[in-house]
């Protein structure tokens, strides 16, 4: 049995390697979506496709990731063979999120582990730039498909060719290449120092470990069965999102029986976002130090049904699926256990043409804590990236920033307040076609313990409301307001000094 003091050295080992394996792909991007906005994530995983440990990029990423593997788990390997894929249906997410997936051999050993990255590219074709269309139906509105293969040289060009601004889309790949090679590489010499049945016995320990914090965490939420629900918003109406949370000792089952339907338009999830997203919001509830593996997952059963909004199939359209319907699952799991939620959306933009694509997540306000006011203007749970730098998009882009601030007052009342959204404002400098895919404009995120909702967002066309989901053009001078929820308060309002 491994050491403990030798468990804990190697566990962070294993999360440097994960740490190096996104500094190098940050470093070696060349769009703005992954070098500055850090849109990207990496991992390692076991021989059998268990995530032994991840950094702490983006939760939307990581905890859909396993199914990548699996997908590619079976095929035959070889040193260097590196695999990629984007289908929804076959371990992706949604189209632009491109995973790369590198087995790593070790003398002696062969196969030990596998080095995967994912990163949400800035153009993967179809006919809307920036591949994030607020009306597609199908997959195919959405751009190029790809379905697990090897990734190599004639791979990377046959790709490259049927996406916008190909060049830095080969570039981008090859940053995930290089990700992985880092990842592979380090792996290797941690074989070599430790030796091949230690690594292995690290990698069974660490997601032991993972478990057991996970399960002692859950036992100390209570026995119980707690229920929620939430809507999404659509033209035709909100589609609503049911939950029943059941805790029994150390397990959670999560069911969203009676959840809506599949969605004509693009909300749907593949089950592995919707897995993502209630792991992350138990990672929430228990304890953010339990090493990020598939271990701390084990303890969580999640069911949705089949062709439902959370389980739909091919080939339905997924692209808000990822980054809007994963944010409303994990606000439904925090709100059934009594938290004050956040914005509970990523105010996705998209602006492009031919010749450029420019894609941004935007912050805004998070909910308050039991303890603490919530943080403003962040982008966290399901995206948890960055922001692009002012000097960055206007350096790169025909675009100008005409405002860029907090939105004072958008924060819920309560003993502690949450967070303020922001307005960003953009002037475009040339024609660009936009695609807005936004939530929380109809329904505020709900405050906890009676505490105030957030408000919620808005979008602007030259200070004419539009939409929460809208495909439209921008002709030079036009602006584009996106003003963001804020987060829900908690606790009774008190008197207070102003902030």
């Amino acid at each position: 049995m491994i050491d403990p003091v030798d468990l804990q050295v190697l566990t962070g080992a294993l999360r440097a390697i994960c740490e190096e394996m996104g500094a190098v792909l940050v470093r070696s991007a060349h769009s703005a979506n992954i070098k500055e906005r850090r849109d990207a994530s990496t991992a390692l995983f076991d021989a059998s496709g268990e995530m032994v440990m991840q950094a702490e990029h983006i939760p939307v990423h990581l905890g859909a990731m396993p199914a990548a593997v699996s997908a590619v788990l079976e095929e035959d390997h070889a040193p260097g063979r590196a695999w990629i894929l984007n289908d929804p249906y076959a371990g992706g997410t949604h189209l632009p999120d491109i995973t790369v997936i590198l087995p790593v051999f070790a003398d002696h050993d062969g196969l030990i582990a596998f080095a995967a990255s994912r990163a949400h590219h800035a153009d993967v074709g179809g006919p809307t730039p920036g591949s994030m269309p607020a009306d597609s139906r199908t997959l195919d509105d959405e751009g190029v498909v790809i379905s697990p293969r090897v990734l190599d040289d004639e791979a990377i060009a046959e790709l490259s060719e049927q996406m916008r601004q190909p060049a830095q889309r080969r570039a981008d790949l090859r940053a995930q290449l290089a990700a992985g090679r880092a990842g592979a590489r380090r792996l290797s010499e941690l074989h070599d120092r430790v030796g091949g049945d230690t690594l292995r016995e690290a990698f069974t320990a660490v997601l032991d470990y993972a478990e057991r914090r996970t399960r002692r965490c859950i036992r100390e939420l209570g026995d119980g069965t707690r229920r929620a629900k939430d809507v999404l918003e659509t033209e035709e109406g909100d589609l609503e999102i049911v939950l029943e949370a059941t805790i029994r000792g150390e397990e959670i089952v999560l069911d969203f029986a009676g959840s809506a339907p599949q969605h004509a338009g693009n909300l749907n999830c593949p089950l592995a976002v919707t897995r993502s997203a209630c792991y992350f919001a138990i990672r929430v509830l228990t304890d953010p130090d339990i090493p990020p593996s598939a271990g701390a997952y084990r303890a969580i059963d999640v069911r949705a049904p089949e062709g439902s909004l959370l389980n739909a199939g091919a080939p339905a359209a997924v692209a808000a699926g990822n980054v809007e319907t994963s944010s409303r699952v994990a606000d439904v799991v925090l709100r059934a256990f009594g938290r004050a939620l956040g914005q509970g959306t990523m105010n996705n933009l998209t602006l492009g043409s031919e010749d450029i694509t420019y894609y941004e997540t935007i912050g805004g306000g998070q909910g308050a804590c039991p303890d603490a006011d919530g943080p403003s203007g962040v982008h966290v749970a399901m995206s948890n990236t960055l922001n692009t730098p002012v000097e960055a998009l206007e350096l790169e882009f025909p675009l100008r920033v005409s405002r860029y601030e907090l939105r004072r007052g958008s924060g819920g009342a309560g003993q502690y307040r949450g967070g303020d959204g922001v307005i960003r404002e953009l002037e475009a400098l040339a024609p660009l076609r936009y695609s807005l895919i936004t939530e929380r404009r109809r329904h505020a995120p709900s405050g906890a313990a009676g505490g105030s909702p957030g408000k919620p967002g808005r979008n602007l066309l030259d200070g004419e409301e539009l939409p929460a989901k809208m495909v439209g053009e921008l002709a030079p001078g036009q602006h584009l307001t996106i003003e963001t929820p804020g987060g829900g308060g908690h606790g009774p309002p008190q008197p207070r000094e102003p902030r």
